[in-house]
């Protein structure tokens, strides 16, 4: 039986195993230091279609087939897709999976979807609820620029501690099944987000928007594990950027916690600050997810790792809260991926 752990965590007893993993980025991603590993780099951002939520959509259509034929899986077999992206209604998503047809727990979890769908995908599966189950995510400068900031044609300045949306699209397939070690790695254990919010209205400043909720949920998790940081090779979070980094590690050494060995964030990961002009670095729900499936597992599955804290984090607002002027929240959902071997 799956068990909960302290406040708000959950051990898995029976923990379900990623199969597959897929990474679908634009250009300037693949120009960065994870270039290479990316599973497949587009060089038109439009990826051949009219409209930068269109090209979102086929982007994340391309990262579903591409983790199905890696798993060597068919779309039939898949029992539920957990999926979302940034944009409203989260249409990237209905528009990018609809010709799979197969049910779609639609999530906005903002930059922090992927950690969402990776911990409800796990949980479907540990529960009995799913076989194969799939956790998928997107986010495309254009169209998040678009929604959220101001049109491109405008050239507006961004701030030093902006963080560029990643244009990419990452998706894992997980399994109930025991694979014998022939999976990428386990999730054992997860420990779902509060929203925290500390009244920033910086809406440039999603580092400092969402290091609270990153600090809130790796402390509770170190809490309900009785764990310290160095229990995990690595403490990665989603897209803090380098303004966002330094927020984290004070406020978690106020609670305790120095983490600064362990921590990377896939948003500093995903650039290169000297020869990419990303500022803070990388964010958008697509920088996590292609950080996992394209450097975070394989090193995982190779040993390199074995024990990692994932912890992808969103800034919770829309242009109607923030016009309104409402602070922005932050969230971020932590999970525990172990090598396969038991």
């Amino acid at each position: 039986m799956n068990q909960r752990i302290g406040v708000n965590s959950i051990a898995f007893e029976k923990p379900p195993v990623i199969l597959a993993a897929a990474s679908i980025v634009g250009e300037k991603e693949g120009q960065g230091p994870l270039g290479q590993f990316f599973d497949h780099v587009e060089t038109d951002l439009k990826f051949g279609m009219n409209t930068w939520e269109e090209a979102e959509s086929k982007m994340q259509s391309m990262a579903a087939k591409k983790v199905l034929k890696k798993a060597g899986m068919k779309d039939d077999q898949l029992d539920y897709i957990f999926a979302g992206d940034l944009l409203g209604q989260i249409i990237a998503t209905t528009f990018g999976l609809m010709q799979m047809e197969r049910p779609v727990f639609g999530l906005y979890g903002a930059c922090s979807t992927m950690g969402e769908s990776l911990m409800l995908a796990s949980m479907a599966a540990a529960g009995g609820f799913a076989h194969y189950a799939m956790g998928i995510t997107s986010s495309h400068f254009a169209s998040a620029e678009k929604q959220f900031r101001f049109p491109l044609p405008y050239g507006n300045q961004r701030p030093l501690s902006a963080t560029w949306t990643v244009v990419g699209s990452g998706a894992v397939i997980v399994t109930d099944e025991d694979m014998k070690g022939k999976g990428i790695a386990r999730v054992t254990a997860a420990t779902p987000g509060r929203i925290v919010d500390f009244g920033v209205k910086d809406s440039l400043n999603m580092g400092a928007c969402m290091a609270p909720a990153a600090c809130d949920t790796i402390c509770q998790h170190m809490l309900d594990f009785n764990r310290q940081p160095e229990d995990y090779d690595a403490i990665i979070t989603g897209d803090l950027g380098s303004v966002g980094q330094k927020i984290l590690f004070d406020l978690t050494e106020e609670q305790g916690y120095d983490i600064r060995k362990q921590h990377l964030d896939c948003g500093m990961l995903i650039y290169d600050p000297k020869t990419q002009d990303t500022h803070a670095g990388g964010s958008g729900c697509g920088c996590s997810a292609v950080t996992l499936a394209a450097y975070i597992l394989p090193k995982i599955k190779r040993k390199e790792w074995k024990r990692v804290l994932f912890i992808p984090t969103g800034a919770l607002l829309s242009t109607v809260s923030f016009n309104e002027g409402q602070s922005v929240p932050g969230i971020a959902h932590a999970l525990v991926l172990e090598t396969t071997e038991s």
